[in-house]
């Protein structure tokens, strides 16, 4: 005999398939877009999550377009810009990081589903007496709380996403300062092939002027050993330029076969005046905010964990009971957790625990992101002072110099030893002028990450 389903069960269930399909559902872009539009207003530039293979092969043209050189086969990487653009497309680990907001997103949704109803069923019989038992049952408990826990996985899920931006605006500062990096080695690395040339004529004709008895030992000695040491320099220099291509490759998520720029680029004539920094980290900095939603999010779980502290499993179900010989019998049955062992203090001191903790994490936030704007701003004051120094005094009087020697050398009043050896100050104090030029440019980037976006103009603190 094929069971009945009574009317009462058949009611509960389309009850439950009605619940199920007004849950929420998937986004068509995973909650990537809020992440997409954070990052536009901070940077100007937007990241692309390749999802799918039309998505991954259009950041690849975008790649190629960024890289392209009509002068040159050779891909060139123009600008720093450039440079920031492409990793936010192309940077695998950031890739990596995107999928992870699909996963904040399916914990969400789950979060505001039903579980499935549970069904039974039971048949025994003695002699010819057959007795059959059917129940549908739904976790009521879950039921009652679906809204404040929809809630939580909610502010989750906006943590998570604010968390992914402020990835970001992290991988993007790397990326200029990488870029700056790469670019000052290359440019100091044509420079050092200039002084080894140098040091390698001056070695060749001290050698010459030696064998005839025009210098003395001490002399060639001294040459000798500043070409060895401008040899040095040089394979330094390479093996640096090396480095710093290889770590923005990294982040590029490129092979290193790209070109750069041959200098830095130059410093502002001034800087702008910028409000109150420590004003500004407070407001745009993205994990400060985080920290706010996770501490407002662990509010609510604590206010559901106190709320269920006692009852936290109650299951309603309806039943249907045929017998052989008697009349059919419906009912309904209730099930619930007895509080007789765990009152439930452990979880609610563990989840006040966690509260107190997210408070003090947001209070620690807070304080870094305004030590860090802090900090940022007096660094890029100093450098940028520093780097402005060089170009503007310590280069031109350094060339001054050199110029004062080449006219006492023309009139024989100083050896061309004398001539050498300013040139090696001179190399000195140009490969110190890049990297403070390197320094500033390093410093405007880690800046734009104290604040969480670029300075807003205003009046200098």
């Amino acid at each position: 005999m094929i069971p009945h389903v009574s009317r009462p069960l058949r009611a509960a269930a389309v009850a439950a398939c009605a619940l199920l399909a007004g849950c929420a559902q998937l986004s068509p872009d995973g909650g990537f877009g809020q992440v997409e539009q954070a990052s536009s207003t901070r940077l100007g530039q937007a990241p692309a999550w390749n999802r799918t293979p039309q998505q991954t092969q259009a950041s690849s043209e975008h790649v190629r377009q960024l890289l392209h050189d009509p002068a040159n086969s050779t891909p060139r990487l123009a600008s720093a810009d450039d440079a920031v653009q492409i990793a936010l497309i192309n940077n695998p680990d950031l890739q990596a990081d995107f999928a992870g907001l699909g996963v904040a997103e399916a914990d969400l949704v789950q979060a505001g589903r039903l579980p499935n109803p549970g069904f039974s069923f039971k048949r025994s019989h003695a002699g010819d007496d057959l007795k059959i038992e059917r129940s549908l049952s739904l976790g009521l408990m879950r039921l009652l709380t679906l809204p404040a826990a929809s809630r939580i996985e909610q502010r989750r899920f906006e943590q998570v996403r604010l968390s992914l931006a402020s990835r970001v605006l992290s991988v993007a500062a790397q990326t200029r300062q990488a870029y700056y990096q790469a670019v000052a080695a290359q440019q100091g690395l044509q420079y050092q092939k200039q002084v080894a040339d140098a040091a390698e004529a001056a070695h060749a004709l001290a050698a010459q002027m030696a064998r005839l008895g025009n210098i003395s030992q001490l002399d060639s000695a001294r040459e000798q050993f500043f070409y060895g040491q401008a040899q040095t320099s040089l394979q330094q220099a390479r093996r640096l330029a090396a480095q710093h291509k290889e770590s923005l490759a990294r982040l590029l998520g490129l092979a290193p076969d790209f070109s750069l720029p041959a200098q830095l680029p130059a410093l502002p004539r001034q800087l702008e005046a910028v409000d109150d920094i420590e004003q500004q980290a407070l407001q745009q900095r993205l994990d400060v905010e985080a920290a706010r939603t996770e501490l407002e999010g662990l509010q609510t779980s604590l206010g559901l964990t106190r709320a269920t502290r006692l009852v936290n499993v109650l299951d309603l179900g309806a039943l249907r009971t045929t017998e052989s010989g008697k009349p059919v019998e419906n009912g309904y049955e209730i099930s619930l957790e007895i509080p007789l062992f765990d009152w439930g203090e452990a979880r609610v001191a563990k989840a006040e625990a966690i509260y107190l903790q997210g408070a003090h994490k947001l209070a620690a936030a807070v304080l870094d992101a305004r030590a860090q704007a802090r900090l940022a701003w007096r660094e890029r004051q100093d450098a940028y002072t520093l780097a402005r120094r060089y170009q503007d005094e310590w280069l031109p009087l350094r060339q001054r110099i050199a110029d004062e020697n080449v006219l006492r050398y023309n009139g024989m009043l100083v050896s061309v030893f004398i001539l050498l050896a300013d040139a090696r100050e001179q190399a000195a104090t140009v490969n110190a002028a890049i990297e403070a030029q390197r320094d500033f440019w390093i410093a405007d980037a880690s800046l734009q990450l104290a604040l969480g976006g670029r300075p807003t103009q205003g009046k200098q603190p």
